[in-house]
Formats: C-alpha cells, sequence, structure tokens
C-alpha cells in the first residue's frame, strides 16, 4: 500500500504545480498533511521523498505534456481579477 502512495505522491509532484510549490516551500509538512489526511507513508518513504531535490521535480514537469499537466487555479483566478479591471 505504501508503494503505491509514493508512486501518487511522485505523480502529483510531477503534475501539480501548486502541491509541487507546498512541497518545494516545506516538505516535511506536506508529507505530513498528506499523512493527516490518510495517505500512508514509512518514516524511510517521508525522509526519502523530503530529501529529494525539489529542481528534479520541476525539471522533469517541464517535460510533461502540458495536457497531463493540473490546471494552477490560482494563476486562472488572478488572471480573471486582472481581467475584470
Amino acid at each position: 500500500m505504501s508503494q503505491r502512495n509514493v508512486e501518487q505522491i511522485l505523480g502529483r509532484l510531477l503534475t501539480d504545480e501548486e502541491f509541487r510549490e507546498s512541497f518545494a516551500n516545506d516538505p516535511k509538512w506536506t508529507l505530513q498533511d498528506l499523512q493527516e489526511h490518510g495517505v500512508a507513508l514509512t518514516a524511510s518513504e517521508r525522509a526519502s521523498l523530503a530529501n529529494t531535490d525539489v529542481l528534479l521535480f520541476e525539471w522533469m514537469s517541464h517535460g510533461l505534456s502540458p495536457r497531463l499537466q493540473k490546471a494552477p487555479l490560482r494563476r486562472k483566478e488572478r488572471a480573471l481579477a486582472d481581467a475584470s479591471f
């Protein structure tokens, strides 16, 4: 079960810009928040993920098709707010 969760987190780090940003700012808090919401990880998995260079996820995300990326909602909200002026 835990390996599957690691794979899902890695996928989310590659496809979800806001999640990746949260993880980059505070990986331990982000992983703790996931745990509190039912995502089971071992201490070793949490440490391994937290110690992975975030730039790797950023670099890999740029190689993915935009169709695989989650639309960043905050950016859309800002664009809508700017357009209304």
